[in-house]
């Protein structure tokens, strides 16, 4: 199976290229994913500006959205010749852009058709094939239909599916409320692994802590983590000791930012403005001292016309040095 027990979200709008080279100086094993893009933009857009990647991103999975197979197993094919290790299919986006291009959580209710994009890709890579998907869509939402869903498509040849635990209202929430309002439901993931032991089975939705993580991790094979790694990243810091047993010392949040500057100063040189990465660090010292006047100093800062590295080497200033080099503890994660 070979899948990763430690994952970050594909979120639109925010795992692009700058917050993955961020998110991998806090945790080297951690598999990333990339935003969503659809497989008419894979071919028909700008390939390089919407696959291009660090090699330092590694490991690191394209997540796509579609729903002609065609077009699917070209995406696959094109991830595979840039050097991504896995292709996800959408099958758990809830916005109404999402169903007009029929991707996205609408395709739970055609589990051929996905079984039928999992067929055609796998033909066309030798990367794995994986599905995020629901526990369920509209009043598609018993168990006996999540199962079927599973069997169908894992019968087409996919061994890897990650389990967003809640359903999904295709009408009258919106993608926000999707990921709040429907009730977290994780037994319904557990019993999935409990009947499919042969696959692999991950968990997304709510999940908060590396503690929690580890919890998940007794019962299934692999937890993947939202939008908390995005708005407090620091929780990945000791991932790569608790969860893939790695002995180096987690990195201090100083060290986490003397790697960014180098980058900065390479991306600055391709033109990249200093606020397309200062954007994604501003977490970094959530529930901190210091943590309020870094995210002012950067959002007042970094969008000045010639800002340039000081931004962040000013910011630093402004944070304690005891936060600056403290390390996590392992103490600190009783289980």
């Amino acid at each position: 199976m070979g899948m990763s027990r430690l994952m970050v979200a594909p979120m639109m709008d925010w795992t692009d290229r700058h917050d993955r080279f961020f998110l991998r100086q806090i945790s080297k094993h951690s598999l990333l994913y990339t935003e969503m893009v659809t497989a008419t933009a894979i071919r028909f857009g700008d390939q390089q500006k919407l696959l291009g990647f660090s090699s330092a991103e590694h490991p690191l999975a394209l997540q796509v959205g579609g729903s002609d197979p065609a077009l699917m197993a070209d995406a696959a094919r094109i991830a595979e010749d840039y050097g991504y290790l896995e292709v996800n299919i959408n099958v758990g986006c809830p916005s109404d852009r999402v169903q007009s291009g029929r991707f996205g959580a609408c395709l739970m209710a055609e589990p051929d058709l996905v079984a039928q994009l999992v067929q055609t890709m796998s033909q066309a890579t030798t990367l794995p094939i994986t599905v995020k998907h629901r526990i369920g869509i509209d009043d598609l939402d018993s168990y006996e239909y999540l199962e079927r869903f599973v069997r169908t498509v894992s019968s087409a040849g996919c061994q890897n599916f990650i389990v967003h635990a809640r359903k999904a209202w295709l009408s009258g929430l919106s993608p926000k409320e999707n990921r709040e309002i429907p009730p977290l439901s994780y037994d319904t993931v557990y019993q999935l692994k409990r009947d499919f032991p042969h696959l692999y089975i991950g968990i997304n939705g709510g999940i908060t802590s590396l503690e929690q993580a580890l919890f998940h991790l007794s019962r299934v094979d692999g937890v993947m983590i939202g939008r908390e790694a995005y708005q407090n990243p620091y929780i990945l810091a000791l991932a790569d000791q608790q969860i893939f047993g790695d002995t180096a010392p987690a990195p201090s949040r100083r060290e986490i930012l003397n790697a960014m500057i180098p980058y900065m100063e390479e991306m600055l040189l391709q033109g990249v403005y200093p606020s397309k990465i200062t954007r994604h660090m501003l977490g970094l010292f959530q529930g901190k001292p210091g943590a309020r006047a870094w995210k002012r100093y950067i959002s007042e800062h970094a969008y000045v016309a010639g800002a340039g590295l000081e931004v962040v080497q000013n910011a630093m200033q402004l944070v304690p040095d005891s936060v600056l080099d403290e390390r996590p503890s392992l103490a600190a994660l009783s289980v």
